[in-house]
């Protein structure tokens, strides 16, 4: 296991001061993993002021002592490293937050306040001296009271102590055990589920901000249908998403082989499968949520009508009720609203192509085309992007292109009428195109001395001479134009 110099550091200075100090909490866990940790944690029998006196670069950040050290460290994840002094935390009114906390002594007391084996693990590092080199290396010795290591090897999710007990303290911990089970890809061990069960109703005591944020966590894990899926067996799922329960066991037509429910986790399963951002895994959760509510009929002709509008509604809601930005509200109700949007190749005008990026946003397209995926693999389909999707993919890019024109110019008709001092005619238009097609050849001439000074030498040119300039840029404008669109069929495979 690699330490780095800037935790070395800062515990060897609290021994040099007379203290104890370990590593512990996730770090530990994902050191033991074979993994890089996140962030870095220290706990230490020194009290916050003592710890402030060894660490002059430092500061208290919260009410339970913790003590931040700042290091000159150039790895962001080591910027700053937090120091907690050993403590035991006393009931939990809130079902969240501890009311009083007490200095603890040992390392042991402090690890028995933790909410899982996998969590209350701590390493000491003791330094040993190499004779050959005769230089400080380090052995390293787990703390493990709880048996983690143990749970770790097992890929168990097991509380430290009575699973009761840990819950009654902070019910958000029944959703941190979920998490961890779809992020490592852990089981919950039984007494542990179970009780998850039995307290599954605090959950309403705990703030929607801090439920959205597990919530999210649990979304963007790799095993993240698997995490929804857990939180509906242990009961958490009807007081986080409820609408989406609603859906569990509702059959669909002949279009769906599976239910409203496991259709929107499947589609869930392939976003995170193809590590789709938070916006289009949340989407494909909630692309048919509103399908329970508007139902019509039963068996393979059952129909649907207006999900998708409902769907963006409820979509709205839930996420405000969860807390989430605006920005992240309205761009997910919109992949939702549109989902269902209607695609054939030669029976959808380019013009109703262009009416679907003005509703959705170019900038969104992409993301609801990935919505799109998810909803066909989530349906039983074998192929997440057939012909007419990559169809439409170079159908976007083709609208979303800027015209070859003679717009694209820093100088327009007028300015050539004044340049020359002529009335309007076809001679304006030729000259422009021909200065189109210089500026086409060599970009850098698109600029108003050169093409004023242009303009001047076309308009000694016959009429003749200019149009034949003029037509000559034009067919060379177009096959630019064909080239370009054959090179974006060709990135698309389409013909």
């Amino acid at each position: 296991m690699f330490i780095p110099k800037e935790v070395k550091f800062v515990i060897d200075a609290l021994k040099k001061a007379g203290f104890k100090a370990y590593i512990v909490g996730g770090c530990v866990r994902d050191l033991l993993r074979k993994e890089e940790p996140k962030d870095w944690d220290i706990a230490t029998n020194a009290k916050p002021d003592e710890i402030g006196k060894v660490f002059p670069k430092s500061f208290i950040n919260n009410k339970f002592g913790t003590v931040t050290v700042l290091t000159e460290s150039q790895n962001p994840k080591l910027k700053e490293i937090e120091i907690t002094p050993f403590r035991i935390d006393e009931k939990y009114s809130d079902k969240r937050h501890p009311d009083r906390i007490k200095w603890a002594k040992t390392i042991e007391k402090d690890l028995a306040r933790r909410d899982f084996t996998i969590n209350a693990i701590a390493i000491d590092i003791k330094p040993k001296t190499t004779p050959k080199l005769q230089a400080a290396s380090y052995k390293l010795q787990a703390i493990d009271p709880f048996e983690g290591q143990k749970d770790l090897e097992n890929k168990i999710i097991r509380t430290v102590g009575k699973a009761d007990d840990r819950f009654n303290e902070d019910a958000l911990r029944m959703m941190r055990a979920v998490r961890f089970a779809a992020s490592l890809g852990f089981e919950i061990e039984k007494d542990t589920a179970k009780a998850i069960k039995k307290n599954s109703f605090w959950l309403q005591a705990i703030s929607k901000e801090r439920i959205r944020d597990e919530l999210i966590k649990i979304i963007m894990a790799d095993r993240a249908s698997e995490g929804i899926e857990i939180l509906r067996k242990l009961n958490l799922l009807k007081y986080i998403l409820p609408e989406l329960e609603e859906g569990y066991k509702v059959s669909q037509n002949k279009h769906h082989i599976y239910d409203c429910y496991e259709h929107n986790i499947l589609s869930l399963k392939y976003s995170a499968k193809k590590r789709f951002n938070k916006h289009v895994r949340v989407a494909s959760l909630f692309h048919d949520i509103a399908k329970p509510r508007v139902k019509q009929g039963n068996g393979p002709d059952a129909t649907f009508y207006g999900h998708e509008i409902l769907g963006a509604k409820m979509t709205a809601q839930i996420l405000n009720r969860l807390k989430f930005p605006r920005k992240d509200i309205e761009k997910i109700a919109k992949l939702v609203r549109y989902h269902l949007f209607y695609y054939n190749v030669d029976e959808v005008s380019e013009s109703s192509i262009r009416r679907l990026v003005r509703q959705v946003g170019r900038e969104n397209m992409d993301e609801l085309l990935q919505v799109r995926m998810a909803d066909r693999i989530g349906s039983g389909v074998p192929k997440a992007e057939p012909y007419k999707l990559r169809h439409l993919r170079y159908v976007i890019e083709k609208i979303s292109q800027d015209p070859i024109s003679v717009k694209m110019l820093k100088v327009n008709g007028d300015k050539v009428m004044k340049i020359l001092e002529i009335s309007p005619g076809p001679k304006i238009g030729q000259i422009l195109d021909i200065l189109l097609g210089e500026v086409i050849e060599k970009p850098e001439r698109n600029k108003k001395e050169y093409l004023k000074e242009k303009i001047k030498d076309l308009s000694n040119l016959t009429d003749s001479k200019l149009e034949d300039l003029a037509k000559k840029a034009r067919e060379e404008r177009k096959k630019l134009e064909i080239k370009e669109d054959e090179m974006t069929k060709k990135k698309y495979w389409v013909t």
